[in-house]
């Protein structure tokens, strides 16, 4: 992994220490400190600072797919390829549990908080007091078995599984209810967790797999395996086009204020600069 200064491109740090592909990565809260998930199974957290690596959770039988931290940081979740969502304790370096075992490969994770009038049901063991800010929180999990599953975090409790059109490769919240998953054949789905059986609407733009869904402004931006990368906005009944990727797969957008980068298999960040929308 590198951590570049934005403004100029100008690399910083190298964080070297994974074997194979690193799949995901994030900076905590802080902006101090980067966890990172890869296909040796091996999760670990670096400072930004130094490029040391601090921790390193083993336990995953399979690749980490993807990461999410949970409140501040002092617990997160990883998806891996084993089937398994698994919950840890940063400070101990600890697994604190396997919140779901799905029996196929979990390619995305999200953590939201849940609106009151969600049922997210009773843990049946006592939370473990290395447990933060897990409590009144969903888990989303994108399966490769064209499941999406919805469940509470302390409470391990199934709130909703959806049965999608192709296998989900994405999933975020857009609020305490609304939430996006995308999937291998094209299909952006928007479902209300209180009445999660029927989408508010499927968007369809190309055949092409979504790869990468993320909350922005009043909408999202999304990313597919064709190079298109796209912004819809609630009131705007535009689409705003990111372009440049020119049919390369575009895997993964973040954003910082009005800057928007993206990254994609031709081996370039592109960072975007948006005018007031």
């Amino acid at each position: 992994m590198k951590i570049w200064q934005a403004s100029n491109g100008e690399l910083r740090r190298g964080l070297e220490g994974h074997v194979f592909d690193v799949n995901c990565c994030r900076f905590f809260p802080s902006g101090l400190v980067v966890l990172s998930g890869g296909m040796d199974a091996q999760l670990k957290i670096w400072s930004a600072e130094d490029a040391s690596c601090v921790v390193t959770f083993k336990g995953h039988k399979g690749g980490i797919l993807d990461t999410a931290i949970v409140d501040r940081g002092r617990n997160v979740v990883s998806g891996s390829r084993d089937g398994t969502a698994r919950l840890w304790d940063c400070g101990r370096s600890a697994c604190l549990g396997v919140i779901a075992d799905c029996g196929s490969s979990i390619n995305g994770v999200a953590v939201g908080a849940a609106d009151n009038s969600i049922n997210l049901g009773s843990p049946e063991q006592t939370p473990s007091e290395r447990e933060v800010g897990t409590e009144a929180k969903m888990l989303l999990l994108a399966r490769e078995d064209k499941k999406l599953q919805c469940l509470g975090l302390q409470s391990r409790q199934p709130v909703f599984l959806f049965i999608g059109s192709d296998a989900f490769n994405c999933c975020t919240f857009l609020s305490r209810f609304l939430l996006l998953a995308g999937t291998q054949d094209g299909n952006i789905y928007q479902l209300d967790v209180r009445s999660p059986t029927v989408p508010i609407q499927v968007i369809h733009r190309s055949g092409a797999p979504v790869l990468s869904l993320l909350s922005f402004r009043d909408g999202f931006i999304a990313s597919q395996g064709d190079g298109s990368c796209f912004i819809i906005q609630q009131d705007l009944d535009y689409v705003i086009e990111l372009t440049e990727a020119d049919c390369d797969p575009v895997y993964k957008v973040a954003t910082w204020e009005k800057q928007i980068y993206t990254c994609c298999r031709d081996g370039l960040v592109r960072r975007y600069q948006l005018s007031d929308l």
